[in-house]
């Protein structure tokens, strides 16, 4: 097997690393329940938890304690035959509270053995239709055991009186059990850890870990510190708790050397664990999706992009539309100890990370001389959608004279898709003529939110069509009538997957005194078509057919001076105090289709896109520049708005989109619909430059502007990891585009966007002040 997988990477030039699943069972632990089936259950249930506020009451929490201790332990205790539990599964939150007390097994076993004089185990129940089956079964029995119990916790929060909730001395280590676990799914709430092909890699070093521990534990002095993905792992397995016991009888003693969840770490502790693993597997302890986090949930290092699990795309009916996909990436490197003086030369080397597409212009440069030949050394951390295919490592050496030129000396390349085929999703490479190895990591991809932008384009006709001689011609002469203002909507690979178009005027030109007119303010509407315009020569094109959203001015309510209606069924309403101040802007959203959510619009980057900017620059020159940044960033958080999506499940709100209207460009979830952002993007920058009176997004520009080459530098294509920002790689592209939102979109040569191009125009499309009028012209 080992010679077909090195055959499967020879296309990359890379070698297979020891594979973790070369140890056996004889030499670690038999893990006797399916931990990756396990991990996907809990997973589901840490989420459910996570957003479901109630459950984090105090009453809610004292009452499913009550119920877990009084009714459920003892039904389950009595329906075990042996050491198997019974097929059956309690409501939530019993299941919640029972969780959170077989991660700690001592107090566990303790509390079973006093109670039951026995161990008390949890079913291996993974499939849905399984655990529906055992929810109904375990309803049935209960209600025949305890007909004067509700099956689900019913406590009235609302009437309850904290002060005088009494907590039952019994139950005091519970309570504190299950607050302290309240963030965990703050761990384990990256989009890739339900993937099968991470499971199954986790579990492999799950195993590993535990070869360790049983082997080297002695050497230590410290505690044995487990990665995010080998945590999951020992988590899930202490949530059997019969299995557990079983699986580690024989090491016991060695599992209090474990670092558990939440606990303080020392930096010593660290150290030992990566030197253990080193020695043991040869490999570096961190990997891509397994990371070491120091205690509380303020050190969880979350990545700088908004990246979370969505249960549902809804833009799937968009064919036009592709997902995009990203992957956590990871690369250390470790000079050969046996490296000869003769050869000390290379040190002066230097290596170079670079991307094998998408963003062919990042290169990322380290000395060799600042890697070690006693230690694994990360060369970086990166975020990359998965259709930068894979990552290139090549080792220069400087070259002379007054020009800054180096000669390649070496070159490896680590291809994704061989990536997810190697054990352990890891995969090792010689450089420099065997003088270093390299290894590289990677996560599953996993769909990350959808990147949207607005470019100008040609006027078009009623019709679709671009206002064009060459249309004309096609036309045998036929006048074309009306006038749009269009928009093409590029996703982040610059793939055409919509067109935008804002009606302007009616009517056409002809030779002789008839031109366009303005139509009526009630006729002003925008229309987004599915597709990519269809060219009949060069740049000249027609629209696709198929309109998907259309918003419609209408007459505003009182106290609000813009409303519009979308085919969405949803209604914006905007008002402003001053033509002069963004700030005084205000947005209501309705849907009359639906009552289930609530939608707002919040002015600026709120909640999860709220990010710090994190800098490589010294204190003193920060502070040096915030007065100067102060004016620039006020500017810059007045285009953007964030849609927050409200439930009853759900009442703290879950971001789902972000917008920036005056450059037209949108960040949205997968569960968002596309084609509604997009209509209130428009909407806003149509109802602000009416009231503005000006062209405060740019859309009087009716052609298309030069954008960068496509692979040179796509935005969204690569993000660093917090940990490798540095001083020497300070690229807005390798930033969330937020972040320096302007800098990103700007046209290729860094052009204003929000300045009109020096062109004329053609008195066939109309002149400037026809699109005025139509812009912002008042109704009457």
């Amino acid at each position: 097997m080992s010679a077909t997988r090195n055959r499967t990477h020879e296309s990359s030039d890379v070698l297979s690393t020891r594979s973790l699943s070369e140890i056996s069972e004889v030499e670690t632990v038999r893990l006797s329940v399916d931990l990756v089936s396990a991990s996907r259950k809990n997973l589901g249930l840490l989420r459910t938890v996570s957003e479901s506020p109630w459950l984090h009451e105090r009453a809610t929490i004292l009452e499913a304690i009550r119920r877990y201790d009084e009714l459920w332990m003892p039904l389950i205790s009595d329906l075990m035959e042996g050491s198997s539990p019974p097929m059956v599964l309690p409501p939530l939150d019993v299941e919640w509270v029972w969780f959170c007390h077989t991660l700690n097994p001592v107090s566990y076993r303790k509390y079973c053995e006093k109670r039951f004089s026995k161990l008390i185990g949890k079913p291996a129940i993974f499939y849905k239709e399984n655990e529906e089956y055992s929810l109904m079964r375990c309803e049935e029995l209960w209600m025949k055991r305890y007909p004067n119990e509700s099956f689900e916790n019913e406590v009235d929060i609302t009437s309850s009186n904290l002060q005088d909730l009494h907590v039952a001395q019994d139950h005091e280590d519970l309570l504190n059990e299950v607050e302290k676990q309240r963030h965990v799914y703050s761990k384990f709430s990256w989009p890739y850890m339900s993937e099968i092909v991470y499971l199954i890699a986790a579990r492999q070093r799950y195993k590993g870990f535990l070869y360790v521990l049983q082997r080297f534990a002695d050497d230590c002095s410290s505690r044995l510190l487990p990665s995010l993905d080998i945590l999951l792992m020992w988590v899930t397995h202490q949530s059997y708790p019969t299995v557990y016991a079983e699986d580690l009888k024989e090491m016991e003693g060695d599992m209090g050397k474990i670092v558990g969840l939440w606990e303080t770490v020392r930096s010593k502790e660290v150290e030992e664990t990566k030197k253990l693993w080193e020695r043991a597997f040869d490999q570096p302890y961190v990997k891509a999706g397994g990371a070491i986090e120091f205690g509380g949930v303020a050190s969880i290092v979350k990545p700088p992009v908004y990246w979370e699990v969505s249960d549902t795309d809804v833009n799937t009916k968009y064919k036009s539309l592709l997902p995009r996909f990203l992957l956590e990436v990871c690369v250390f490197v470790r000079l050969n100890s046996r490296m000869k003086p003769v050869q000390q030369e290379r040190q002066h080397n230097f290596l170079r990370l670079q991307i094998v597409r998408c963003h062919r212009e990042l290169k990322i440069d380290k000395p060799i001389s600042s890697f070690s030949s006693d230690t694994w050394k990360k060369v970086t951390h990166l975020y990359c959608e998965f259709g930068t295919k894979g990552l290139m490592l090549e080792v220069r050496k400087h070259g002379g004279g007054c020009f800054k030129t180096s000669k390649l000396e070496d070159s490896k390349t680590f291809l994704w898709n061989d990536l997810l085929r190697a054990p352990s999703l890891t995969l090792e490479t010689h450089l420099d003529d065997k003088q270093a190895r390299a290894v590289a990591s990677i996560t599953p991809p996993a769909q990350a939110p959808y990147l949207l932008k607005c470019v100008p384009d040609k006027v078009t006709d009623d019709s679709g069509a671009m206002v064009s001689d060459v249309i004309l011609r096609m036309n045998n002469y036929k006048p074309q009538e009306g006038r749009w203002l269009s928009r093409t909507v590029l996703d982040h690979a610059g793939r055409e997957c919509f067109v935008v178009r804002m009606r302007v005027a009616g009517g056409f030109w002809r030779r002789g005194g008839e031109t366009p007119s303005a139509v009526k303010w009630e006729d002003r509407i925008i229309e987004i078509r599915e597709g990519s315009w269809s060219y009949v020569a060069g740049s000249i094109g027609r629209a696709p057919e198929k309109i998907v959203g259309t918003a419609t001015p209408r007459e505003p309510p009182e106290h609000w001076q813009a409303a519009w209606c979308f085919s969405t069924g949803d209604e914006l309403l905007i008002s402003w105090e001053s033509a002069t101040s963004m700030s005084d802007l205000n947005f209501c959203l309705r849907n009359q289709k639906s009552s289930d959510s609530l939608v707002k619009l919040l002015k600026g980057k709120k909640m999860q896109y709220r990010a710090r900017k994190i800098s490589s620059k010294s204190k003193e020159h920060e502070k040096r520049e915030n007065t100067e940044k102060t004016d620039d960033e006020d500017e810059d958080e007045e285009g953007f708005l964030t849609l927050v999506r409200f439930t009853e499940d759900n009442p703290i709100g879950r971001p789902t989109a972000l917008l920036n209207w005056k450059l037209l460009i949108v960040e949205l979830l997968p569960e968002e619909d596309a084609v509604f952002v997009l209509l209130l993007c428009i909407s806003i920058l149509r109802s602000i430059s009416e009231m503005r009176k000006e062209d405060v997004g740019s859309l009087l520009i009716r052609r298309r502007l030069k954008e960068a080459k496509l692979g040179a530098r796509d935005w969204g294509s690569v993000i660093l990891h917090p940990s490798s920002f540095s001083s020497t790689i300070s690229s807005p592209y390798l930033q969330p585009w937020y972040w320096n939102a302007k800098s990103v979109i700007a046209p290729d040569g860094g052009d204003n966007v929000t300045k009109q191009p020096a062109v004329s125009h053609s008195p066939v499309e109309g002149g400037d002040m026809l699109y005025k009028k139509g812009l912002w012209h008042e109704r009457r």
